[in-house]
Order: C-alpha cells, then structure tokens, then sequence
C-alpha cells in the first residue's frame, strides 16, 4: 500500500490545493500533517492574533478532513525532523509541500529534500499553491535579470499568464494509522492575548466571506477601497496569507465578475504576487534595503511609542493605529498613511514600523508586510522614493466626513468633519477642551528633515 504525505504549510484548506490533490493521486494513504514548527516560534513571528487564527485554522481543517474520511495529523518541533519521522513511521515514499519564497522556508525545503533523500524518499514541491502565479515563472528580457523589479510591466505580463485550473476538493481523504498530538489552541501557539476584535480563522470562514464578497461588495471595489469610512475592502488577506483560500480560485472568481470593481481587484492579487516574486529572487529584502538610499534614520523613542499607541495628534494616522490595535488588521490605504508618516514624516527606519505591524497583523508576512514597507519608505520598488503622503490631505480625500476618525478616537466623535480636519491646527485654547494631543511633529519640518536625512 503506497503511503505519501502532505505537508501543510501556509496552504490550510481542501479545496484547490495542489499539494494535497497531488499527494492522493500519489498513493492510497495519505498522511496530511501540519508540524507546529519550533523553529519559527523561537524567530517571534508566532504572535497572540496570527497564533489565535492558526489555531483556528487547524480545528477548521481538521473538521474538513473528517468529513472526508481522514484527519489532521500533528507533530510538534522541528519541522524536517518531524517530516522525516512520520514519512519513516508509515513508510510514505514521497512528501508533497507547497514552494514558499522566504530565506526560512527556502532552507528548510532544502534541508527537508537531502534528508528524505537520505532516506531514499522524495520530496515534490508545488510552485502554485501559495500564489497564483508563481514566483519565478515572470522573468524580463535581458540577460540576468531573475524577477521583476516595477510593478506595472509585472502586471502586463501577469495578466497574460496562463493560470493553472482549480482543483477540487477531494470527496476522501483516506489516512494510515499514526500518532498525532492533539490540535493546538492559541495559548500553546504564543502567549499574550489576541487583539479584541479578531477575525476568526478557517476554510469554512474564507468561503462563507468569499461568497460575500462576491455577491456584491466587489462590484463596487474600485470606486469605494480607498473610502477609509466605508470598509469597502475585502477583508480576506487573513485568509490568502494563511493559504484558507486559494489565490487561485479567487483570481478565477473575481475575473468571472464583469465589472470595474473585479478588474481593481484583480490588479491587488497581482500585486501580491509582485511582492512575492521579488522576496523569492531578493530574500534579503525581508530586512535589508532593496534599494539602499543612505538614509540617516532617527532613532525616536517617544515619536515611535506615539505613532504605536495612535496619539500623533494626526486623527487619521491616530484611527489607523487604533483599529491595528483592536482588530489586528487595517485596510491597504490606512496601512500607508500610517507607514508614509513613520518613515517619511517622523523619519524612522521602516524595520521598525514593519516589526510592529508584524506584531499585530493577523495577515503579516515578510513579503507583503516588508515590501510595502520598502515601497512605501522609499527603499523598495517605488518608482517615486521621496514622495509623502501629507496625513491632512490625506484624511480630507479618504475620510472627508471624518466618520473613520469618530469610529477609532471616541474623544472626537463629538466635533463636525470640518474641526476634525483642522484638529492638528489648533492652538492650545482650543484644545483645552480635548482629551486628545498636539502633533508631535510639524508636517513642514518633518517633510524638511526627510528630505536633509536621505541628502536629496
């Protein structure tokens, strides 16, 4: 009886998933397992909001699996040893796992590949199962050039690419017999607690909002996911990032849906995967400067824990940070009023802002997390590194009501658009009667500042 393994990565779902598609066609047992790996834990990357939606995740996936005959088989420590030991235990000759882009993951397929060839085993890893196009099938013209570094000629190629067919869910998933600890719960994953308003983790979720989304919301997406107030976003980059939904299925989906609001949202998927192609081809780029500009950073300390605790006495950066704080999650625009102001306004490293949105965010990840970081900074692939985004033109164009900042700084909620707009400008009398601070910086003398420390 042929015996093969699926090992779960960033890929926590049956329907269209490649590597589980490919290990039941391998073998007449397989063994779906997901090592809850100590060596990620001991980087800080396992957080109180991404653990709590892990290990919701897992319960999620496990339920699926049963329904279908099987289970979820878990192992704790390291990941390689872990592998090889289950592959040993019901002689499962190949282990099938979706390719990741991160140095970490890089090495530990390497070291999971001469391991099991050690063994005499196999290990087969699926290039299409993270993202919908894979990392390194876009490569331009020229002679060594291994990605792309510009967003826009990207794209042109992506959307012309010939993306794989979606692949069903299986109807069983027959499983050999072999020892599994229990699933995790978020206490075991990471101490500390989740963020308030956490969204809950899952398959089951993913599709429940997927329908949502496309049901209606997404018609509307290009005119209305800058709306800061209008939570018009799709909400499913928690979902993408912990692989509950296939980014393949939902490019398929959202090309199905013949309006402007789809095309907009397709042009996001591609731009994550933009961001994953570039880590792939630049793993240093989770943490160093793709683009060095010799920038003298200051290192702040009050500035930084204002920024982090969202009392800047900018109310659209200041709403910002709060619902980071209370729902471990933000939408794209606030993600960049609030970046542009720690690294272009205040002129603090982007490794910082990054580390503490990693903190927070249920759908960090070093591709997209740091390479937004680095576009937004400067130090990435924006093709205009000294723009800044000015935090009061900004809230007048994405929150012209000011309904964002009442629903995130409840000492506001009491003043008209046309006050909270002027709020940065007030003079102390006038914000005698507020319980919320002055600007802790000068836009005008923040702009100079950047401008003297990168030497522009």
């Amino acid at each position: 009886m042929r015996v093969s393994v699926a090992l779960f990565t960033a890929d926590l779902r049956v329907h269209d998933n490649p590597v589980l598609v490919a290990a039941l066609k391998d073998a007449e047992r397989v063994v779906p397992l997901f090592v809850v790996d100590s060596g990620i834990r001991r980087t800080g990357f396992v957080v109180p909001n991404r653990a709590a939606f892990l290990a919701d995740s897992l319960a999620d996936l496990d339920a699926a699996l049963r329904a279908r005959g099987g289970r979820l088989v878990v192992r704790t420590g390291d990941v390689v040893e872990e592998t090889c030991r289950v592959a040993a235990e019901t002689g499962a000759a190949v282990v099938h796992i979706a390719g990741g882009v991160s140095r970490y993951a890089v090495r530990r397929e390497e070291r999971l590949r001469a391991e099991l060839a050690g063994d005499r085993r196999e290990l087969r890893v699926h290039d299409a199962s993270l993202t919908a196009v894979p990392p390194g099938a876009l490569t331009p013209a020229g002679k060594g050039k291994d990605h792309f570094a510009v967003f826009s000629p990207y794209f042109r190629r992506w959307e012309s690419f010939s993306v794989r067919g979606v692949r069903r869910a299986p109807k069983e998933v027959p499983v050999p017999d072999v020892r599994s600890a229990d699933l995790p719960s978020a206490n075991s994953l990471a101490s500390g607690s989740p963020s308030p308003a956490l969204p809950t983790g899952g398959e089951s979720e993913a599709r429940r909002r997927l329908r949502s989304w496309l049901s209606g919301p997404l018609s509307g997406y290009d005119d209305r996911h800058d709306d800061l107030a209008a939570d018009a976003t799709s909400r499913l980059s928690p979902y993408l990032h912990f692989g509950c939904l296939s980014p393949t299925e939902l490019l398929h989906k959202a090309r199905g849906q013949d309006n402007p609001g789809a095309d907009a949202f397709v042009r996001q998927l591609a731009w994550r995967d933009f961001h994953h192609q570039v880590l792939a081809a630049r793993p240093d780029a989770a943490h160093h400067d793709y683009r060095p500009r010799h920038d003298r950073w200051r290192r702040a300390k009050k500035d930084i824990e204002a920024w982090q605790e969202g009392r800047t006495g900018y109310p659209v950066v200041d709403a910002a940070m709060r619902q980071l704080s209370h729902e471990g999650w933000m939408p794209g625009r606030a993600r960049l009023l609030a970046a542009s102001f720690l690294t272009k306004t205040l002129y603090v490293d982007w490794r910082v802002g990054a580390r503490h949105f990693l903190d927070l965010l249920v759908d960090g990840d070093l591709a997209n997390n740091q390479l937004n970081w680095q576009w937004v900074a400067g130090t990435g692939t924006d093709t205009r590194p000294n723009r800044v985004l000015n935090p009061r033109i900004q809230a007048r164009r994405f929150d012209p009501d000011g309904a964002y900042v009442r629903r995130w700084l409840p000492e506001l909620r009491d003043l008209d658009a046309r006050t909270i707009h002027r709020v940065p400008a007030l003079d102390a009398a006038a914000r005698a009667d507020l319980d919320y601070p002055a600007p802790i910086v000068d836009l005008t003398a923040g702009a100079d500042r950047f401008r003297e420390g990168r030497g522009r």
